[in-house]
């Protein structure tokens, strides 16, 4: 029987997850380690679990050199580009860079008050408002994911509790039925009652 396809998106059930978690997270350290010795690289490999636990593999010494390697060549070929960029281009970018702050600074002082809008052109106006459009929906995306993830971490607090109070019930039955057994057993052991008046047994 063909497997179906897996659909990128994020697996809902927490169970599942983690179960999914484990076998990728396997997965991805074993393929690190083959291409290491088919190739002869040196591979380092972080991954942090949904719960903040860190899995790190590093082929060749340990995580910490590869890191302080990856800073030293990422370092000189930032060195390198910046040797090589063509003063006009930095130019530009300044100039571009100073513009921005001063359409941001211009739509900072209409929002707090001051009605120069006089100063601004249409384009600037344009721009102002394309950057206020991209604030706005960045701020309703991170305020959407907040709350999925509270959501989330209270329909987990939900399953915990109800785990927890299924347990619970289960063992109110099970001192229930030791209390029951014990008190048939105590009544059993005394069948025969004797009175005062007769001294007789029945």
């Amino acid at each position: 029987m063909a497997r179906g396809k897996v659909q990128m998106r994020r697996i809902e059930n927490p169970v599942h997850r983690q179960v999914t978690f484990c076998k990728r997270r396997m997965g991805l350290l074993k393929k690190a380690k083959e291409l290491s010795v088919l190739c002869d690289a040196d591979i380092g490999v972080m991954v942090f679990s949904p719960h903040g636990k860190i899995y790190e593999l590093a082929t060749n010494g340990n995580m910490q050199g590869l890191i302080e390697r990856y800073k030293g060549s990422n370092t000189e070929a930032q060195s390198e580009s910046s040797k090589h960029k063509n003063p006009q281009i930095i130019q530009q970018e300044v100039l571009l860079l100073r513009q921005e702050i001063d359409l941001l600074q211009k739509g900072l002082r209409y929002m707090y008050g001051a009605k120069d809008m006089d100063h601004m052109n249409l384009h600037e106006l344009q721009a102002l408002e394309s950057n206020l459009e991209i604030w706005v929906h960045n701020i309703r995306s991170t305020k959407m994911e907040i709350i999925s993830r509270e959501i989330e971490m209270l329909k987990n607090k939900e399953g915990i509790l109800k785990a927890t109070n299924d347990l619970l019930q289960e063992r109110v039955i099970e001192q229930s039925g030791i209390l029951d057994t014990g008190s048939n057993m105590m009544i059993s052991h005394f069948p025969f009652q004797r009175t005062m008046e007769s001294g007789h047994y029945f």
